[in-house]
């Protein structure tokens, strides 16, 4: 089977599939983009007989299944495989062996046998293919703050938009493209909610898509009063679900300035952060420039430091 990764563009339909295989592989390819395509049941081929004339039986052809970049097997709850990266490829079935020919019962008691063996059958295993999002940045933020608006105004991607909660159920990923040909993947991550961590509201689905991203865009409504305890609940259900998440190269993005007594409320959060904090109106498009070019300062600068954490010389 074929297993992509990074780069996933547009909508992801869903996440979860179960599937039994007899005999296949899965190969990370990046231009599957979901796990949609994929069928419940796949079945490979079975060694063929061994025949006469020294003829042993051919093992059993492997049957590849693309899947993403992102996808996760399980089996019986357990992750066995993680296949983050384009060309990685992990066999979850191995294939029927061939038969043996009637050389293999050569004796010295008989001269010419005509017996052969028939192919044996291919190993049957049922495992379940999660799709976590893989994208260099995520956007953070609670229901109907605007993430989806934003990931319109920034990428090539088109998310729905409502004036409601809830209108995002599943990741979009969009790709910010730059004049340098450089790609940046964004990821529009349904809104969390308080209790997030406990798996309120899917929580712990949304969360895991987030620990996938490398840099973090904290989205907060500045309609609403009190945008700094907008930041402090997102940064809890991080570090609840998981340590230091919320530590990641990070920037706050206050959205909905076109809004009235938004500024007042810009001024209350830069006084009680010492982040930067980027004001902006995913809506008209105002001052997402700025946005742009700090995502790119982010991913640059991770980009180097885990360069320069790969060239650090092991202990030993």
């Amino acid at each position: 089977m074929d297993w992509p990764k990074y780069y996933l563009e547009e909508i992801i339909p869903f996440n979860l599939k179960h599937f039994s295989t007899k005999q296949g592989d899965f190969p990370v390819d990046q231009k599957v983009k979901s796990l949609s395509s994929l069928s419940a049941v796949y079945y490979g081929k079975k060694g063929e007989g061994g025949s006469s004339k020294n003829c042993y039986g051919r093992n059993g052809s492997p049957t590849y299944i693309s899947v993403p970049i992102g996808t996760i097997v399980k089996e019986e709850g357990g992750i066995v495989a993680d296949l983050s990266q384009h060309g990685l490829l992990y066999t979850a079935a191995y294939g029927g062996a061939g038969g043996k020919g009637n050389r293999f019962f050569l004796s010295n008691e008989n001269r010419a046998p005509m017996t052969a063996t028939p192919g044996e059958k291919g190993q049957e295993r049922v495992v379940q293919l999660e799709l976590q999002t893989v994208a260099h940045a995520g956007l953070v933020g609670f229901p109907n703050a605007g993430k989806s608006s934003l990931l319109r105004a920034i990428s090539n991607a088109r998310p729905v938009v409502a004036a409601y909660p809830f209108t995002t159920l599943n990741p979009h990923v969009g790709i910010v493209k730059y004049r340098d040909h450089e790609q940046v993947a964004v990821a529009d991550i349904p809104g969390l909610i308080p209790g997030a961590h406990l798996n309120r509201g899917l929580g712990i689905s949304f969360l895991r898509h987030i620990e996938r991203c490398r840099v973090l865009l904290y989205v907060l409504d500045m309609s609403l009063p009190n945008p700094c305890e907008q930041l402090q609940q997102l940064s809890f259900e991080l570090e609840q679900y998981k340590p230091h998440l919320s530590c990641r190269p990070h920037a706050i993005v206050a959205n909905k300035m076109d809004l009235p007594n938004t500024w007042k409320n810009l001024k209350a959060l830069r006084s009680h952060v010492h982040q930067r904090v980027i004001p902006i109106s995913a809506l008209t498009g105002d001052n997402t420039e700025e946005l742009i070019l700090h995502l790119r300062q982010l991913y640059d600068s991770h980009a180097q430091s885990s360069s320069n954490s790969r060239l650090l010389p092991r202990k030993t």
